[in-house]
């Protein structure tokens, strides 16, 4: 399976000359033999590209008609040499009406025409609905042949692929002919347009695209006229946009002169996977499949994307828990952080806790679960020195971390108490009999089983709840001491991964102590925090269980023997939130990290992945309560059902 469900769509915006179906036909042969060159399974053209768009009353003679069928014959005939299918836009005359049509095209013979459902108001004046002729006519007999027409659905019987055809402005209405489309089995969409365009309509149209996407749940080529249509009374953009999933894959610059051709891999199989886990989908297509006629139309087999010869025309973000826009990411961030805020205040007043207790070790999970608990306790006019927060230095506490744990509990006013947990662990190890200069397992879970237990009971002598600290991430991997600091009374952090953990701490350095305006109230001294914040943010992520190195640094850095988070969680969102195969999450991991990571990195990360992800699924069975913060979500509790003991060998072995 070379393929991995990917399709290449090409949104072609041929140049034309309105009523000229010769030089547009033959710019539209270029436009083919380009697409050919480029791997793609289907190529779309505008919305009436053989004749123009902006003919007007040249509608009504017959001779343009005539030459726009034998343009059409022309495109049919010389697809037979190509090995994708073509989309064209069109119209045709039927019982005495004219309707603007898509015709879908493949290996020499029309597939099937669909006609717009809803015209215009400027487009009324020459052409019919298709609403009530496609409930009537199922076929229609064009160039001497039957050819199915109506609502139809293109399907690739020997792949996943199912296309649907909506014109133009039938995708701005309520119900639109490609939602119905969608819920009979359409994961992709094609949308030929020629509207007009207006200031500010390129914003509306890609929002209008990317919702159809993702309400839709599927792939959504929109390709549009260009600006070689009639200005006599408006202009059109040749904006072309490719969407998936509510997501952009691909988009064109406006008002291009020449002709442009957009390529984008539309992932049908993410797609599929996609409508398998949302059950409402599902009940809504039993629901809707009787609205409208649909007739299924099977295809030969589509032109597939083949990763052994071909470049994705796509990119994938190296962090998908967090948008690329600068913007985005600070609304992202601030609307997380109200999400833990709001979590921890109501668990809180349901508790009716009086104390917050929680480890403070200097690292980024237990700094990011401390701010949040310092803005909840100020949003609910609490004061903060009833967070009790503690440092437990032990064996492998640097002086850097010790000092940074030190520098935000002052900055931040809360009860600091330290607690070292060297003597204790030392008894436990006489008590069990355990060498304390073997530095194994028994040595490093001692220290943290010891922690969890004097915050435990420090919140019992105080009436407190023990806020948790560990991350998604970290749950992945099942990087925590079971019944350790795997556990606690409420986890803040539980939804947020460790590369989104960097990123709310940057934001909070950034926008809440350093912005324009500054969170004044935030602490008691923002610059000794945000010294301190940066300084976590540089400091290697490590649980300090292992006694430091000979110039008293971290010698235990967890990267160094899990691998680099970054690419953990690239591993876990799309295994969790798509499903993704090993070959296609090695494939896609690839694009992303080509320029950090060789590939036997890759593969030997995503290997280890898999056996902790599959192996530690007991750890999740058991976890405390905690927000979900995104799609991805690993409690057991309606998130994530997963079998302790599932075998992770065929997923690790197909990698070899």
């Amino acid at each position: 399976m070379s393929n991995l469900g990917f399709i290449r769509i090409a949104a072609a915006t041929p140049t034309l000359k309105p009523a000229n179906t010769e030089y547009n036909i033959q710019q539209i042969l270029e436009c083919l033999e380009a697409a050919d060159e480029s791997g793609c399974g289907v190529v779309v053209f505008p919305e009436l590209c053989v004749t123009g768009s902006t003919c007007g009353d040249l509608f009504y003679q017959d001779f343009l008609y005539k030459k726009s069928l034998d343009g059409l014959q022309k495109i049919v005939d010389a697809s037979q040499k190509f090995s994708f299918a073509i989309v064209l836009g069109l119209y045709i005359e039927l019982n005495h009406k004219r309707l603007n049509c898509a015709a879908f095209i493949q290996n020499g013979s029309i597939k099937g025409i669909v006609p717009k459902m809803f015209v215009s108001n400027a487009q009324a004046r020459w052409f019919a609905s298709g609403c009530d002729i496609a409930d009537q006519v199922t076929s229609i007999n064009l160039m001497g042949l039957d050819i199915p027409f109506g609502n139809l659905l293109f399907k690739d019987p020997h792949s996943d692929a199912v296309i649907g055809i909506e014109i133009s402005e039938d995708a701005a209405h309520a119900i639109t002919p490609g939602a119905v489309l969608a819920l009979n089995g359409a994961n992709i969409l094609l949308n030929p347009a020629a509207a007009h365009h207006t200031a500010g309509k390129s914003d509306l149209l890609r929002e209008l695209v990317l919702n159809a996407s993702r309400k839709n749940s599927c792939g959504y080529v929109y390709v549009s006229a260009g600006v070689h249509e009639s200005t006599t009374d408006a202009v059109c953009s040749g904006q072309n946009i490719i969407a998936e999933n509510g997501k952009l894959i691909s988009e064109s610059n406006l008002f291009h002169r020449d002709t442009a051709i957009l390529y984008g891999d539309i992932d049908f199989e993410m797609i599929r996977n996609e409508r398998m886990r949302t059950q409402s989908f599902h009940e809504i297509s039993t629901f809707y499949t009787g609205f409208a006629v649909v007739s299924t139309v099977h295809l030969e087999p589509l032109r597939l994307f083949d990763t052994q010869k071909q470049t994705l025309a796509r990119t994938y973000a190296k962090n998908p828990f967090t948008p690329d826009s600068p913007s985005a990411l600070a609304e992202r961030c601030e609307e997380i952080f109200e999400m833990q805020k709001a979590g921890l205040a109501k668990r809180l007043e349901y508790t009716q806790a009086a104390k917050a207790v929680i480890g403070v070790s200097g690292g980024i999970d237990s700094t990011l679960a401390l701010l949040v608990c310092t803005a909840t306790y100020k949003m609910l006019g609490k004061s903060t020195n009833d967070i009790l927060t503690l440092t437990l230095p032990g064996f492998g506490t640097t002086d850097k971390t010790y000092h940074n744990a030190t520098e935000i509990m002052n900055a931040l006013g809360t009860d600091i108490r330290e607690i070292s947990i060297r003597d204790a662990v030392l008894q436990h190890f006489k008590d069990i009999g355990h060498d304390a200069n073997i530095h194994d397992v028994t040595y490093e879970n001692a220290q943290a089983r010891e922690r969890t237990q004097i915050l435990m009971d420090i919140a019992n002598k105080e009436n407190g709840i023990v806020i948790g600290t560990g991350d998604l991430s970290e749950s992945a991997l099942g990087w925590c001491t079971f019944n350790g600091d795997h556990m606690s009374m409420y986890n803040v952090n539980a939804g947020v991964s460790k590369t989104l953990a960097r990123q709310i701490i940057q934001w909070i350095v950034d926008y809440k102590l350093n912005g324009p305006i500054g969170d004044t109230s935030f602490s008691l001294d923002n610059a000794a925090l945000s010294y301190a914040l940066e300084d976590i943010l540089g400091t290697p992520i490590s649980p300090e269980l292992l006694p430091p190195d000979n110039s008293g640094g971290i010698a235990q850095k967890t990267e160094d023997s899990v691998g680099p988070y970054i690419l953990h969680d690239f591993f876990l969102y799309y295994t969790v939130r798509h499903g993704f195969s090993p070959e296609k999450l090695f494939y896609i991991a690839k694009l992303a990290f080509e320029e950090d990571y060789s590939d036997e990195a890759i593969r030997k990360w995503l290997s280890l992945f898999y056996k902790r992800f599959f192996s530690q699924q007991f750890k999740r069975n058991c976890m405390p309560d905690g927000p979900k913060i995104g799609s991805v979500c690993l409690s057991p509790r309606g998130s994530l059902s997963m079998p302790s003991d599932a075998d992770c060998g065929f997923w690790v072995d197909s990698l070899l």
